[in-house]
């Protein structure tokens, strides 16, 4: 994968925010390291040694969820809910007492639930949903790293309602990482990652299970697309269970097909002793995903937004497109958003 394009910001550029990391494993840990050469990180987490961890690495760590989120409020940081999904109820009511009008984000896989959270318990916060597509199955502060996210998507939820500015604030801190960042909807992010996260989740405890069946032998025999199928399942099943269970609708949608692909294929092969048809799509659908990533990786179109709507920026990402700078301007000058669309969008 290419590095992200450096983008130059522009003359009148604000000082970047401070960011409040609530949780701070390997996501929070690793946000917070991308972004300590550039701003004030703060932050907080219920673990004593992950607390330790972050103080000692450079953050400054409360020793409580008040502290931190007056921390921020001094600040006017960025807070950041990292924590584990079935944690952001807790987290929500904290900031809804002592940080109540923060600029808000997070990093859950699901984000529909996350909006009709934050909507409940802190709506005076100014909210931008947001979800980093990087990660790897181990967790914990020392499991992170500042590179995590080079290179990688960070999806920004929008909608009717969000508010450009902050929307570009959080899209920045993204970038600072080194990300990517793709707008979308929260209904249209659940329903992708359902497929492309979520079921694959499910199909790797599926497979793990499966070979475990065949007993030692099939697990002595097992290399590398066993490995490769099932290296999610390692991920610690409270995670797996909170993404999956808090995106019902879209997960039971695409195991519907999952398991009518299944079913074609069973039966094919019983009847006619071929899978010709599985093996030809499955195949045409890898090559398509290699495409798409290719174009993506070998650059596009620069485009230059001034101020631009919550319309403009979902085309970016419906188009396949990537924001690849944001200037947040001061002084009232206005936001600049500079874009990347593919010059061959997939048909």
């Amino acid at each position: 994968m290419t590095a992200p394009m450096t983008v130059p910001p522009p003359a009148a550029e604000a000082p970047r925010r401070a960011v409040c990391i609530l949780g701070l494993g390997l996501i929070g840990g690793s946000l917070g390291r991308a972004l300590l050469p550039t701003r004030q990180v703060g932050g907080w987490s219920p673990g004593e040694d992950s607390r330790r961890l972050a103080a000692a690495a450079g953050f400054a760590v409360a020793d409580d969820l008040p502290g931190a989120l007056r921390w921020a409020d001094e600040r006017d940081a960025i807070v950041v809910l990292a924590a584990e999904l079935t944690a952001f109820t807790e987290l929500l009511r904290g900031i809804a007492r002592y940080a109540p009008h923060s600029l808000l984000t997070d990093v859950g896989s699901v984000k529909t639930m996350v909006s009709q959270q934050v909507s409940t318990i802190t709506p005076q916060a100014r909210y931008v949903g947001g979800h980093p597509m990087a990660g790897t199955a181990e967790s914990g502060f020392g499991a992170g790293s500042a590179e995590l996210f080079r290179g990688r998507t960070w999806v920004t939820t929008l909608a009717e309602h969000t508010d450009p500015l902050a929307w570009a604030e959080v899209a920045a801190m993204a970038i600072d990482t080194g990300a990517r960042v793709v707008p979308t909807t929260d209904r249209e992010h659940d329903a992708a990652v359902a497929r492309i996260s979520h079921l694959p989740h499910l199909m790797a405890l599926t497979l793990a299970q499966a070979g475990e069946q065949g007993g030692p032998l099939a697990l002595r025999l097992a290399a590398g697309s066993f490995a490769d199928g099932t290296r999610v399942a390692a991920t610690r099943p409270e995670l797996i269970r909170a993404m999956c269970e808090n995106n019902i609708e879209a997960l039971v949608n695409a195991l519907d097909d999952a398991l009518a692909m299944l079913g074609v294929g069973r039966a094919s092969l019983a009847s006619t002793r071929s899978i010709a048809t599985a093996a030809t799509l499955g195949h045409q659908a890898r090559l398509q995903f290699e495409r798409q990533r290719d174009r993506r990786d070998s650059g596009g179109t620069l485009l230059t937004l001034t101020d631009p709507t919550v319309d403009q920026l979902l085309d970016v990402g419906a188009s396949g497109g990537d924001v690849v700078g944001v200037g947040l301007g001061q002084g009232g000058s206005p936001i600049e958003v500079r874009a990347e669309l593919p010059e061959n969008p997939a048909p």
